[in-house]
C-alpha cells in the first residue's frame, strides 16, 4: 500500500472502504482526460464519480469542478479528502444502499 500521506495511498484506503460499505462495486481509476475525478464507482444500477484530494485546502485542477458539478447532476460526484471521508461515505451508502 502506498503512504497515507500521498494522494494515492488515500484513494487507496478509500477504495477498500468502498468496497466494504457497497458489496460487489467496481472501483475504476480514471485517468484519461483533465478534470474528469480520479474514481469511478459501479454498484448495481448505479454509478458515482469521487475525486480525491490530499486535504480540504488542495487546489482544484482546471475543470475539476465543472465535472463534479455535471457529473453530480447526472448521477453523484463529490471531491473526498481525508476531512471530508466518513462523511462522504456515510452519503453514498444512504444514497446507494436500499
Amino acid at each position: 500500500m502506498r503512504s497515507s500521506r500521498l494522494e494515492s495511498g488515500f484513494q487507496d484506503r478509500l477504495k477498500k472502504d468502498l468496497e466494504s460499505r457497497l458489496p460487489g462495486c467496481l472501483v475504476l481509476k480514471q485517468e484519461a482526460f483533465q478534470g474528469i475525478p480520479d474514481l469511478l464507482v459501479l454498484y448495481k444500477n448505479h454509478w458515482l464519480a469521487l475525486e480525491c484530494k490530499r486535504s480540504e485546502k488542495a487546489k482544484h485542477q482546471p475543470n475539476q469542478d465543472y465535472y463534479i458539478k455535471l457529473m453530480n447532476n447526472m448521477s453523484y460526484a463529490r471531491f473526498v479528502n481525508p476531512e471530508n471521508k466518513e462523511e462522504i461515505l456515510d452519503e453514498i451508502s444512504r444514497t446507494f444502499k436500499p
